[in-house]
C-alpha cells in the first residue's frame, strides 16, 4: 500500500494537489486485483506489465476534475503506446449510480478511452494501492517500481515528462 501522508491531504485542501509528491521512489506496484471486471482488455497484473511503463489513473466519470484531465491521459495513451506506455483506467466510483456498468461502458466510449479499464466498483484496487482521491495518477517505472504520483487534475508538462524519463530509462 502506498501512503503519501498528512501533508497530502493538507496540500489537497489547499488546492495544491497538483503539485504533490515530486520525488521517487514509493515501492512497488501494488496489485490490481479484485476489479468487477475488465473494459477494453482482459485482466492485467504487474507480472504482465513488467518491462512496460505504466500510467495507473484512478478517476471516475462524474469527477469534473477527471474529466478535465483526461483529454490528456488519452492522448498520452496514444502518444507513447508504441514507446512501451501502458495506460491503465481505474474506474472507482464516487457515487452510487457511477457503479452500473452498462452506464461506465457508455462513457468510456463518449470519453474516447481505448486503453483498459478495471471496474473497481468494490475499491478493493483503490484499497490495495492506498489511493484517496480523484484522479490519482501512479507512474511505474519497467521494473515495476512506483516512481511518481500526481493527485488532482493540471500539472500535465511535469507529467509527460515523468513519462518520457521513466521510457526512455533501460529496463
Amino acid at each position: 500500500m502506498l501512503r503519501a501522508g498528512g501533508v497530502a491531504l493538507a496540500l489537497v485542501g489547499l488546492g495544491l494537489a497538483g503539485h504533490l509528491l515530486a520525488s521517487d521512489g514509493y515501492g512497488p506496484m501494488p496489485p490490481l486485483a479484485g476489479a468487477q471486471q475488465w473494459l477494453n482488455s482482459p485482466p492485467l497484473d504487474a507480472a504482465t506489465l513488467k518491462g512496460k511503463v505504466v500510467l495507473v489513473d484512478f478517476w471516475t466519470y462524474d469527477c469534473v476534475n477527471c474529466r478535465r484531465s483526461l483529454p490528456q491521459v488519452n492522448a498520452w495513451a496514444r502518444r507513447y503506446a508504441d514507446q512501451g506506455l501502458v495506460v491503465i483506467g481505474v474506474h472507482t466510483p464516487e457515487y452510487a449510480y457511477e457503479h452500473d456498468v452498462d452506464s461506465l461502458r457508455a462513457q468510456v466510449r463518449q470519453l474516447g478511452i481505448d486503453y483498459p479499464v478495471a471496474v473497481d466498483n468494490d475499491y478493493r484496487i483503490w484499497n490495495a494501492w492506498g489511493n484517496q482521491f480523484w484522479p490519482a495518477h501512479y507512474f511505474v517505472d519497467r521494473q515495476g517500481q512506483v516512481r511518481h504520483v500526481h493527485f488532482g487534475e493540471g500539472g500535465h508538462a511535469g507529467q509527460e515528462q515523468v513519462i518520457r524519463t521513466l521510457l526512455d530509462e533501460q529496463g
